[in-house]
């Protein structure tokens, strides 16, 4: 419930961020070029949404399989989204040999899930099972349209941060003021696009819990993601790099892979490459060590720092 609260709370400090520009714009200058900037990133956004899925799947390298091609991957899924409470969504496999998993789609009737072909070679069938709830709870939530309607205040305030910077208004009253909006409109497009990063973190929490909640055990989803962070550590440079700037929709970040394996060192306490429930009932009563480099890091990703993901975890094997 804390992080669904922590979602609307977002979304009501963001739009109220937007209403400040809104007036401030409105007080100086008039609404006739705010409603262009509005309209054009509106415009923008919905060419994404509608193009989005398209354009997910070709560079995803997505192949959809049928269930005679892949009967155990699609009863997984059917189960999983007929526990979830959502339409079956289609079954794709990427092509990209870094093992992930990833799901997309413009609402949930037009939902899709994909997985690697690495991640099918690398994790056994509860790991996968776990993972691949993740993925639903995404679609359930509806939270990758979340985003992108919280994507649009970012956009919104560079429009008009780079109109009012560049306004003719010369060294009249006016143009001083639109100087100084545009520079506190570049302002709030670098604070909102930071807080849109922050609810791509909170919304991977949520869809860990949506896995635990659709009956994943806890320490299958945690191992999954230690296995995937250890893989990504042995792929080649420019595996990692697959993807190109949809790996916000992947189950983890590749490209932080090195430092997450550091920290996650503290909880295989066997070290025997597994984190089970042992390990997990261990870390419930531990505290973490993230460093400072891992939490700056953390404030510009999209995905939350895997130590904190799999401590919360942890806590949810207890609950």
């Amino acid at each position: 419930m804390w992080l669904q609260v922590r979602l609307y709370l977002l979304v009501a400090l963001m739009f109220g961020l937007l209403y400040g520009l809104i007036v401030g714009v409105s007080a100086a200058l008039g609404y006739s070029n705010f409603i262009f900037y509005v309209i054009l990133s509106l415009v923008l956004v919905g060419i994404q949404y509608l193009l989005g899925p398209t354009i997910v799947g070709w560079v995803m390298k997505v192949r959809y399989v049928s269930d005679q091609e892949e009967p155990a991957l699609h009863q997984m899924v059917a189960e999983l989204a007929r526990t979830a409470g959502i339409p079956k969504p289609r079954v794709g496999i990427s092509k990209l040999s870094i093992p992930n998993a990833f799901a997309f789609g413009r609402w949930q009737g037009d939902g899709r899930v994909c997985v690697t072909e690495g991640i099918l070679r690398l994790l056994n069938k509860d790991e996968l099972r776990a993972v691949l709830g993740h993925e639903i709870s995404h679609l359930k939530h509806r939270d990758m349209a979340l985003i992108t309607l919280l994507s649009v205040i970012p956009m919104i305030c560079w429009y008009i941060a780079w109109g009012l910077m560049w306004s003719r208004g010369g060294r009249s009253r006016s143009g001083g003021y639109a100087a100084l909006i545009g520079i506190g409109a570049f302002l709030l497009y670098f604070i909102t696009n930071l807080l849109v990063l922050y609810g791509s973190r909170i919304r991977e929490y949520y869809a860990d819990l949506g896995s635990v909640q659709v009956g994943n055990a806890p320490s299958q989803l945690a191992n999954a993601l230690y296995k995937l962070v250890y893989s990504n550590t042995r792929m080649p440079k420019e595996a990692l790099n697959q993807g190109g700037g949809f790996k916000a929709f992947f189950v983890n970040d590749p490209s932080s892979a090195w430092n997450e394996i550091k920290n996650l060192r503290q909880i295989d306490q066997d070290k025997n490459g597994v984190i089970d429930s042992s390990d997990l009932m261990a870390l419930r009563s531990k505290k973490i060590r993230v460093g400072f480099g891992g939490t700056l890091k953390e404030i510009f990703s999209t995905h939350p720092n895997m130590l904190k993901r799999i401590k919360h975890l942890s806590m949810l094997a207890a609950s």
